[in-house]
């Protein structure tokens, strides 16, 4: 992290954080949550109506370029008795769906997550921390970068699995999400993690520490 010596802010929930040994500078100051609310409201499609749960599948524009990939959670998930939200980014109009499976090139994310029971996801910043704001348990197939390291914060403190993108069995994979979708007490702590945080928005507290910094013009401090 880069840090200014007049005010950092930094995106990421209190109870998926790191416990540090050395403190960061006061300067700088955690937003547990910036999730968007631009994006126009997600309306179910018929085809996916029925009592099944709900998943959410996205992993990312680079993730979703990869046929192999997603035509092997295509595969999968057309097997079991779920009902499916599937970014496909580049794989528009490439992949075959069944009719469980809705697929756009481009999804309103944050009117769907509210909606759905899990989250398959590469484990991109903006996916992983707006899952944990809606309090959705996450099953993270990471690619690069920090998708690693969100996923091994996800797999550490339970909030969901970590699977090597193209190393995992067919059975690992659904036992995986059988868990995600039948642990009431995850679901009840992450339930908990999201109304903190929709109660907190980190959106609002950012725009008061930058209007704090542009009136006082001097550094702000944690504990100011």
């Amino acid at each position: 992290m880069v840090d200014s010596p007049y005010l950092t802010l930094y995106v990421y929930p209190e109870e998926a954080d790191y416990s540090r040994t050395t403190s960061l500078p006061s300067t700088i100051h955690r937003l547990d949550s910036s999730v968007r609310t631009t994006d126009p409201p997600f309306t179910m499609p018929s085809q996916l109506a029925g009592d099944g749960k709900l998943l959410y599948v996205s992993l990312g524009s680079l993730g979703a370029a990869e046929p192999e990939l997603m035509g092997r959670l295509v595969d999968l998930l057309a097997g079991t008795s779920h009902r499916v939200i599937m970014s496909l980014g580049p794989q528009a109009g490439q992949l075959e769906l069944p009719d469980s499976i809705y697929g756009e090139e481009f999804l309103p994310q944050p009117s769907i997550l509210p909606l759905v029971d899990a989250v398959i996801t590469h484990g991109g910043n903006n996916t992983t921390t707006e899952s944990f704001y809606f309090g959705k348990p996450m099953m993270v197939l990471p690619l690069f970068w920090d998708q690693h390291d969100n996923a091994q914060r996800v797999a550490e403190l339970e909030f969901g699995h970590r699977l090597a993108p193209y190393g995992f069995s067919d059975t690992e994979f659904l036992a995986a999400l059988d868990d995600l979708l039948t642990d009431e007490a995850r679901r009840s702590r992450m339930s908990e993690m999201a109304q903190r945080l929709q109660a907190n928005p980190g959106p609002v507290r950012a725009a008061d520490l930058i209007e704090r910094l542009a009136i006082e013009q001097e550094p702000i401090h944690r504990d100011a």
